[in-house]
């Protein structure tokens, strides 16, 4: 059986046709465009969202399939009459920090809504956005996540599955519902927001890639690619490089409760058993690198390994679209420090790239505190592991292994994994995901009193630039 999966990202939508044994029969790829703006603003244009999932899809589709999957950017969101499915202006990027204004004003109900939701009080997540929208754009029609929206436009569901319901910080983490208390706390009509799915329901039917298909896969992005990842018990751990670098440690079927202050969400739920996970999110992580060719540093991002190297003592904290877990500084910017009148372009660039992995690798750390045992390895993808010098540097300051996933589609695999299964093609996520090899694995080399030493050097300086704000 070959399933149709699809990775609505935020500057791409990638289709993959995927047989049984895990096999890229086709894909497609069509570019989407989100666009910077002021005071914060990342916007991206629904209909752009939804014409590149058709054109992506179409022209991945060479080979039969019989089921869809979609998986979703997570916490951007929009505002769309319910009747017509007409967007209300753009879409609200998961990179949007506008709604600091919303989380600064409910301030005072954080600890509680933590504690229903797992998740911290940041404009990141879906529903300080939601509640942004409404103040500034009024009450007509719904604000939901935009994965409810293409849904509809696909396949005539109002739906949303319960890993992106658990990015919003209005689910109820324990019962994954809707939370009226957090609903009411945001101004928000639970009654408005979509119908909560398990991961592997079959939600209708589409027929935009020709044939009428189950849709039957949805998933966040980043829980996609922990599920392709064979992240199954808990303890394990993947970390994706894209834009940002998210890591996600599976927790197991009880919620667990992160005492570095780590978003605690829904991994996915199967056949109504829910299965959770912690995250930890690195806001600037390829797009620092790109930030990098635009400043002339370097040319392409292949300079990464070229320039290979000591740092001189500079450090670097990629907060340039602020620091999450455990800071939740939104507003805090980014910085080299440890400037001297010796720093050369190279040691810039190299404390990049040290910069990176010190924070994957404090939220590893938080990780294993919080579910009782140190990673003992960190599964990886995504654009940046393509620099050896990056994932040299994650294996060191994580003293522990870094095994790179054989594809740069984990996401989509992910969720055409969870089709298989919500068509009854596996009965198992084992099976439904099949066996992979990975085909490098990055050993730590420096000491574990080096890697302290950087870390603790790293941390410091990230919490002088979050204490700046």
């Amino acid at each position: 059986m070959n399933v149709l999966a699809i990775d609505q990202g935020t500057s791409s939508t990638k289709a993959l046709v995927v047989a049984e044994g895990g096999e890229v029969l086709g894909e497609g790829n069509a570019p989407v465009h989100p666009q910077p703006g002021a005071d914060g603003a990342v916007e991206q244009d629904p209909q752009e969202l939804l014409d590149s999932i058709v054109e992506a899809g179409r022209a991945a589709a060479g080979a039969p399939v019989e089921a869809a999957g979609l998986a979703n950017q997570g916490e951007t969101v929009l505002r769309w009459n319910r009747e017509t499915g007409e967007p209300f202006g753009p879409a609200l990027s998961w990179q949007d920090r506008r709604a600091v204004s919303v989380t600064r004003d409910l301030a005072g109900h954080a600890d509680r809504l933590t504690e229903i939701t797992g998740l911290p009080v940041d404009p990141y997540f879906a529903a300080p956005k939601m509640t942004w929208l409404r103040r500034e754009q009024g009450d007509k029609g719904v604000v939901t996540t935009v994965d409810a929206w293409l849904n509809q436009h696909l396949a005539g569901a109002f739906v949303t599955d319960a890993a992106t319901a658990s990015r919003t910080l209005l689910l109820d983490l324990e019962s994954t519902t809707w939370s009226e208390e957090a609903c009411e706390i945001f101004g928000l009509d639970p009654a408005e927001q979509p119908e909560i799915v398990d991961c592997d329901a079959q939600v209708g039917e589409t027929s935009v890639f020709g044939d009428p298909l189950p849709l039957t896969g949805l998933a966040v992005d980043q829980q996609a690619a922990l599920f392709a990842e064979s992240c199954f018990e808990a303890g394990q751990a993947k970390c994706t490089y894209g834009t940002g670098a998210f890591i996600l440690a599976t927790a197991g079927e009880q919620v667990v409760r992160s005492k570095a202050r780590l978003a605690a969400c829904v991994a996915w739920r199967l056949d109504g058993t829910t299965t959770y996970c912690l995250d930890g999110q690195v806001y600037s992580a390829g797009s620092a690198v790109s930030w990098l060719q635009e400043l002339d540093l370097i040319s392409e991002a292949a300079d990464l390994d070229r320039l290979e190297g000591e740092t001189d003592g500079v450090v670097f904290v990629p907060s340039l679209a602020g620091l999450g877990a455990p800071f939740w500084a939104p507003e805090a910017k980014g910085g080299w420090l440890g400037l001297s009148l010796s720093t050369r372009r190279e040691h810039l660039v190299r404390a990049l790239v040290w910069g990176i992995a010190a924070q994957v690798a404090a939220l590893a750390r938080a990780m294993g505190d919080d579910v009782g045992n140190p990673l003992e390895r960190l599964r990886v993808d995504g654009g940046l592991t393509r620099s050896k010098a990056l994932m040299q540097a994650q294996a060191d300051l994580l003293q522990a292994p870094v095994e790179l996933y054989p594809s740069a589609d984990a996401t989509a695999l992910g969720v055409g994994a969870l089709a298989r299964l919500g068509s009854g093609n596996a009965s198992s996520p084992a099976e439904a995901v099949g066996d992979w090899t990975s085909p490098a694995t990055f050993e730590p080399r420096m000491s574990a009193s080096e890697a302290e030493e950087r870390l603790a050097k790293w941390e410091a300086a990230a919490r002088a630039l979050a204490g700046l704000v």
